[in-house]
């Protein structure tokens, strides 16, 4: 059984956090430190924790403002290493049921394109989210890296992304359960 206390002690064990921005997040969740976290629970707790970045699956208002939001998060979670700047989402036109659609921004000064298919202006492309936000590998031994986990059929699941080094990876997969490719 695995509850927000036991993905605390993994990150702590991974170095990925301080004591202090650990008892934070335990504060915030004191009512449910001890309940018990469904697979998914357990990766999208790491979002909450503050050291992973969940990709929607949920409609949002405006996919421009939504990758951009993904992008700074990420951003983020190198702790200045990576900067992000002038996200655009370049728009095709509706051909049989799907847009192709070209997600702009830069990193770090470097002008980068991804190719983002969607089928509404209400969902995400995950794929282009994903490869998106693995263009802000901080150029260290962090890479972003696909938190995968046990699914269940006819659930939809947000698509979480951590930062981590092959040793904080390792960590995170014995203690939690997760998968991080």
């Amino acid at each position: 059984m695995i509850t927000y206390k036991h993905v605390a002690f993994a990150l702590l064990e991974a170095e990925m956090l301080s004591h202090g921005q650990v008892r934070a997040v335990l504060d915030k969740f004191a009512d449910y430190v001890d309940d018990h976290l469904d697979p998914y629970e357990v990766a999208y707790a790491l979002e909450e924790f503050g050291v992973a970045v969940a990709v929607h699956a949920d409609d949002v208002d405006f996919l421009e403002e939504s990758y951009a939001h993904i992008l700074e998060q990420a951003a983020a979670l190198t702790r200045g290493a990576v900067t992000v700047t002038d996200v655009r989402l370049r728009e095709g036109e509706f051909v049989e049921g799907s847009r192709d659609d070209v997600l702009e921004f830069t990193v770090n000064g470097r002008p980068v394109s991804i190719s983002a298919e969607h089928y509404s202006d209400e969902y995400l492309d995950h794929l282009a989210a994903t490869e998106a936000v693995d263009e802000l590998n901080p150029g260290d031994a962090r890479t972003f890296r696909l938190v995968d986990f046990a699914r269940e059929r006819n659930r939809g699941y947000e698509t979480i992304l951590t930062l981590a080094t092959p040793e904080q990876a390792a960590v995170l997969e014995e203690n939690l359960g997760l998968k991080l490719r």
